[in-house]
């Protein structure tokens, strides 16, 4: 791995030098656009709107739309000014439980590495970390942007979660929210029972990319020569399931055959129970009085 920057984790009056390497990598397969006649690559140039003349990077400027047809122009001197720290410091604010950081707010995911000798207080602050329970929250000026972020403790090492301002998370305006949505106490019975009969601990190493999977040997089989053949896919679900329970009892049916647990056993309607239990029997003497007043009436 390659560090992407070099500072320091700085809580009270101490300071840790540190690496800072990119935890996660996407493995999503890409593609470059080409001319499907031939396989050229298609290129893209830089062209003015105004001018029409092609413009190199050196010549390249930040412009911000106001609106009317107006653009403000800033260039780079016009950000040397901006109040960005540029000492390359991690500054811890505060520590709060881990519990209170709503996951819609982590981005970006960090390695921090000791640099030279702070082995020590890194693995102080390390320790401290863990046995605390909580997480660290801290500002990073990176890329050009003061960031917010958290630090915790994964596999012995300190990683950084850069986070959203509050105001970068949209409000969600769904109208079903204001509707009067009705849920059948079975409904919510049935439902808790097909998480519970779906509960496990997890681990992400039994789960798979299967659409990058068939997209490489797609990719595999063109380059061998060979013919691909196509598999089938299934037919969805119905969007709309006309009875509720019935599906969610399928689903938990489903789900206990998975674990190798037998399906619960479909119980006859109460009603029908009770009728045959009411069911008078036949009797060779004559009708009783209160099966002349049911008659009667």
């Amino acid at each position: 791995m390659r560090a992407i920057w070099k500072g320091a984790v700085s809580f009270g009056l101490v300071s840790i030098s540190i690496k800072l390497y990119a935890a996660t990598e996407e493995k999503s397969i890409r593609f470059n656009q080409v001319h499907a006649a031939d396989g050229g690559r298609i290129r893209y140039q830089r062209v003015c709107s105004v001018c029409g003349e092609q413009v190199s990077y050196d010549q390249i400027a930040k412009g911000y739309d106001i609106g009317g047809d107006e653009m403000v122009v800033l260039t780079d001197d016009d950000f040397a000014d901006l109040p960005l720290p540029t000492s390359h410091a991690i500054d811890v604010l505060e520590f709060v439980p881990a519990d209170q950081v709503d996951p819609i707010l982590y981005g970006r995911t960090y390695f921090l590495e000791p640099d030279g000798a702070a082995a020590k207080p890194y693995v102080l602050l390390r320790d401290a970390l863990a046995d605390s329970e909580r997480v660290a929250i801290v500002k990073i000026a990176l890329r050009q942007r003061e960031q917010l972020a958290t630090l915790r403790v994964r596999e012995d090492v300190l990683v950084m979660h850069t986070m959203l301002w509050p105001d970068e998370v949209r409000r969600p305006e769904f109208g079903f929210l204001d509707e009067d949505v009705t849920v059948r106490p079975q409904e919510l019975s049935m439902a808790t029972s097909l998480i519970d009969s779906m509960t496990a601990d997890f681990d992400p190493e039994e789960y798979t990319d299967d659409y990058r999977e068939a997209l490489q040997k797609v990719i595999d089989a063109k380059v061998a020569g060979r013919e691909v053949a196509h598999v089938p896919e299934e037919e969805p679900a119905p969007a709309n399931t006309i009875d509720l329970m019935a599906a969610l009892r399928a689903s938990v049916d489903r789900a206990k055959t998975r674990r190798g647990e037998a399906p619960e056993e479909k119980k006859k309607p109460a009603k029908k129970a009770a009728a045959k239990k009411a069911a008078p029997r036949k009797t060779a003497g004559k009708k009783t009085a209160s099966a002349t007043k049911r008659k009667t009436a």
